[in-house]
């Protein structure tokens, strides 16, 4: 049997789900042909057959998933460090929101900017994450808050795919803040993200799904309601940002329409993890966001624990809440203030990501068919990668088998 690329002498953490806790073979041996992984497993099982033009020897090192991060805003401009003062000397994030600062402080700097522009901005952050063995991203929308902004601006996000050997995915959060020209009156903005923005985005190709932000500073759960239903009528995915700093029903609501994922939930009740559960949504947790912030109310983790939803964990990389471009750091920040398990870590921004976006049948575990994205790291055991602060172990990252 003939393949491009064999690994050999590799301690596997396969996250597949047949096996227990990160599913790790001691004595492994990857196989890949055209991008996917042909066999994955002990080495003593690998076909006697197998042949290929390269064969690395792994010298004992671990392999896992190329990691993902499911959550992020990473295109936009401008910095908010001003902000970051402001809330060291004791001003809310909701105040300096109501103040005209947060969201829309980078919706203008964002609009300012050229697609040539917010590439060359994104792309930093970028590398910062791929050099830690990212080979999946999402991306959202919001900063732009009309027609044409979020269109170049998920141009840029698109962009980065051609530029760098990582595949992205887009989500429209246009739904985000209600933009200065529709000031006093966002159920006509919302009007403008259902019956022109999606719809558009959704035309051009744009997009692979649709967020909202359903917050007492964002949008209610009946504005969040006709955004999904605009969603649904274009053929998309939802997700949502929800309870991060209120319970709004958003969780309950991500629920009913079967989200992808419901993103922060600190304030999340038993009502919205039974909710998630029964429909499949999986919780993004986003500790670099509870860290920036400092927010002391946790994520109901027993809760998600009793109803068997699975955990993704991502940076949520953004100007305001949570400027973090590292996944190792965000397992860090998971296992020390959330107290998440190393394997919960792990899993996070490997399978629990990967069907945080709908790619679970592609990439996220180590199993025969699914997309050859690796990470093969200098670490003793998988507890280092959560351990270290500041330290990057990774020796390569394989996108697509190269």
């Amino acid at each position: 049997m003939r393949c491009d690329r064999i690994w050999r002498n590799a301690r596997l953490a396969t996250l597949a789900p047949g096996r227990p806790g990160l599913g790790t073979i001691e004595d492994g041996l990857l196989a890949c042909r055209d991008g996917l992984l042909i066999y994955a497993g002990p080495a003593a099982e690998a076909p006697a057959s197998l042949q290929a033009l390269q064969v690395e020897d792994c010298e004992g090192r671990w392999i896992t998933p190329g990691l993902i991060d499911c959550h992020t805003h990473l295109v936009y401009a401008g910095s908010r460090a001003n902000e970051f003062e402001q809330r060291l000397n004791g001003v809310s994030y909701e105040a300096i929101a109501r103040s005209g600062g947060g969201i829309l402080a980078t919706v203008t700097a964002t609009r300012a900017a050229s697609e040539a522009q917010l590439l060359a901005e994104a792309l930093p952050r970028l590398d910062a994450l791929l050099a830690e063995g990212l080979t999946t991203i999402e991306v959202k929308s919001g900063y732009g808050l009309s027609l044409d902004h979020e269109r170049r601006q998920l141009r840029a996000a698109r962009a980065l795919a051609t530029e760098r050997p990582v595949t992205v995915t887009t989500t429209c959060l246009s739904a985000h803040a209600t933009p200065p020209a529709f000031s006093g009156r966002p159920d006509d903005y919302i009007a403008e993200v259902c019956d022109v923005i999606i719809p558009a985005l959704a035309r051009d190709g744009l997009i692979d799904a649709v967020d909202a932000f359903c917050e007492i500073i964002g949008f209610t759960a009946q504005q969040t309601r006709r955004v999904f239903e605009a969603a649904k009528a274009n053929n998309l995915r939802v997700k949502l940002h929800a309870e991060q700093i209120s319970n709004s029903g958003g969780a309950s609501l991500a629920a009913e329409f079967k989200a992808l994922s419901a993103d922060h939930l600190e304030y999340a009740d038993e009502e919205d993890v039974r909710a998630m559960a029964a429909a499949g949504t999986v919780a993004v947790l986003l500790p670099g966001a509870f860290y920036f912030l400092r927010e002391t109310k946790l994520p109901p983790l027993d809760l998600l624990r009793a109803n068997d939803v699975p955990m993704a964990l991502a940076t949520d990389c953004n100007p305001g809440t949570s400027p973090l471009t590292s996944l190792l750091l965000t397992m860090n920040m998971a296992a020390t203030l959330f107290r998440m398990t190393v394997d919960e870590c792990i899993a996070g921004v490997t399978r629990a990501a990967a069907q945080a976006l709908g790619m679970a049948d592609r990439i996220g575990t180590l199993e025969a068919g699914k997309r050859c994205d690796l990470a093969i790291w200098n670490i003793d055991r998988p507890a280092e990668l959560v351990y270290r602060m500041g330290s990057n172990p990774l020796h390569a990252r394989i996108w697509g088998g190269s």
